[in-house]
């Protein structure tokens, strides 16, 4: 098949969160499959940064926005498996720290910059001749595209047997804008109704993907069941309820090449499930990098944004009965101001058990889920959840709330003492969280139960083989529909 994918984010290029790294990894899973490869994505500021050649073949393409055109300038790149990167580049709109925006908050031009990308997509297949089967689209910058395939460009002869997918990665940011801003998109105001783009008054570019495209995708089972009620669909769960038939779920994949403690570079030592007794050197190596004291005590890591939704306001309620309980604990990550101070304030007053940086270091990640024993994440929701993945291929136990991805991955040992991987908790409440982590710090007190659990975490199979053969089942359905219309 020959697969378009419609990204606003691609490691290394450009990189917010997690979706970057899907936008990396699965094309080139698919591509080792025998598929047909290419990416389009924003020429963000960042690009020029990234290691790797961006050739300016000196061609540009002009791009409708509302009554006017902007100019799409083409830049090219190429990953070593033969992957096609195609940027569109606009510097007056991409050119910019951040790619949806800087410290002060969202880009306030953030519609005209996306509506731009999806138009310049469509311009693009249209100009270069390309005849995608597939074109996956990812989350609200890419929304319009499918709509784009069935309005504007349903006559273009390159596309006519094209089937669209969309895929939401996080309900929680959905691309709403002002309705005066829908003008720019060139699309009649026929499909700005409550049962099309409009969205209470405004213009939702995730309800067009949703919309538009031929199928749905997420990226677990549960956050697709979840998604349906209205406290995780964000408004949006009439739509997924209508559209549940033709939605499907595959997980994130894990790309084990670089997770991996037998050979991952960054490790003050490495080890295996054969070779656990390694794993304490990485422990007494992260115990000094923050500051620790050097006993038996459990050490629990967080590595996250700093924010309500990721369970930091849970942490900061629960912080007096946590540190009652016999345990180390460590932080990374940036987000809201308050909890930067919060945790500074922690480790200066708690010495050798708490320590905090405020900051996110890349190599530093893979040293903590080496060096760790516990790892925390006590989302509010998390459609997905990596990095419950890489701690259990670190062989970190994982402590998280039952939501989401996180639901889906790791098996509760409470309730599965015989295949269990970590500890779950259902309730958002500080004592749900400080429950679990009291049964994790006094289970790590049982060596052979700890270490039996930790080696049923390392032998997990979340590798971006299974995600792609799963999506390529969705892209043949989508095929098969296209056809019969």
């Amino acid at each position: 098949m020959k697969i378009l994918f419609v990204t606003p984010e691609l490691y290394p290029f450009a990189r917010a969160g997690g979706l970057a790294d899907v936008s990396y990894h699965l094309p080139r899973t698919l591509a080792d499959r025998g598929h047909q490869l290419s990416i389009i994505t924003p020429k963000y500021r960042s690009a020029e940064e990234a290691g790797l050649p961006l050739v300016n073949p000196g061609r540009t393409i002009p791009v409708p926005i509302s009554y006017r055109e902007r100019t799409a300038h083409l830049f090219t790149s190429r990953f070593e498996d033969g992957v096609d990167v195609i940027f569109v580049g606009c510097d007056d709109l991409y050119g910019r720290l951040g790619l949806y925006g800087n410290e002060f908050g969202d880009y306030e031009d953030n519609a005209e910059r996306f509506i731009f990308f999806s138009r310049a997509v469509m311009e693009f297949i249209r100009v270069l001749g390309l005849e995608p089967d597939i074109i996956h689209c990812h989350d609200w910058p890419s929304g319009l595209v499918p709509i784009y395939v069935r309005t504007l460009y349903r006559n273009l002869p390159n596309l006519r047997q094209t089937a669209t997918i969309f895929t939401f990665h996080n309900l929680g940011s959905q691309g709403i804008f002002w309705h005066y801003d829908y003008a720019l998109t060139g699309l009649g105001w026929d499909l700005f109704t409550p049962d099309r783009l409009e969205f209470h008054n405004q213009m939702n570019l995730t309800k067009a993907g949703l919309i538009g495209a031929d199928l749905i995708s997420t990226v677990s089972r549960n956050y697709a069941r979840e998604v349906l009620t209205p406290e995780y669909g964000f408004g949006l769960e009439g739509v997924l309820q209508a559209r549940q038939a033709e939605t499907y779920a595959v997980l994130n994949g894990v790309d084990y090449e670089a997770w991996d403690p037998a050979r991952d570079p960054h490790l003050a030592q490495r080890y295996d499930a054969d070779h656990l007794h390694l794993k304490a050197v990485c422990r007494r190596d992260l115990g000094r990098t923050f500051g620790l004291d050097q006993d038996e005590r459990p050490i629990v890591a967080v590595v996250s944004r700093l924010l309500d939704r990721k369970g930091l306001d849970l942490i900061s309620a629960s912080l007096e009965s946590i540190l009652e309980l016999p345990l180390k604990l460590v932080f990374m990550g940036r987000g809201e101001e308050r909890y930067h101070y919060l945790l500074s304030e922690l480790s200066r007053n708690n010495p050798g058990r708490v320590g905090a940086l405020i900051s996110y270091d890349q190599t530093l990640v893979n040293r903590i889920m080496a060096g760790a024993d516990i790892f925390l994440m006590p989302s509010r929701y998390e459609p997905c959840g990596l990095e419950q993945l890489y701690a259990m291929k670190y062989g970190t136990i994982p402590v998280v709330r039952a939501t989401g991805g996180l639901d889906d991955t790791v098996i509760d040992v409470t309730e599965n003492p015989e295949s269990g991987t970590g500890f779950k908790f259902y309730e958002y409440s500080p004592e749900a969280l400080r429950l679990a982590l009291a049964a994790a710090t006094d289970m790590h007190g049982r060596r052979e139960d700890w270490t039996a659990m930790m080696r049923r975490g390392m032998a997990g199979d979340f590798s971006w083989a299974k995600s792609a053969a799963e999506y390529e089942e969705i892209y043949r359905l989508a095929l098969a529909k296209v056809d019969r219309a």
